[in-house]
């Protein structure tokens, strides 16, 4: 029953989809991607796995030390 609902507060960077249609960009423009969905993700988690140390800086935050050094003073 709706009582039963409880909304909360979306999370800062929440993204409503995810999915994209790409017939008009094909259309208009002739472009087709490269990479079917399948190999893609196959390959966006093999490069994960690959690649720890950025996940963990990122994951972190260490790599906004860069950022306050390049533009803090700004």
């Amino acid at each position: 029953s709706y009582d039963l609902i409880t909304y909360v507060q979306d999370r800062l960077g929440h993204d409503m989809r995810y999915a994209i249609n790409p017939s008009k960009i094909a259309k208009d423009l002739g472009w087709y991607p490269e990479t079917d969905f399948e190999t893609g993700i196959r390959k966006t988690v093999k490069w994960y796995l690959e690649n720890q140390d950025w996940v963990d800086e990122v994951v972190s935050g260490d790599y906004q030390k860069y950022y306050e050094r390049m533009y803090g003073n700004r």
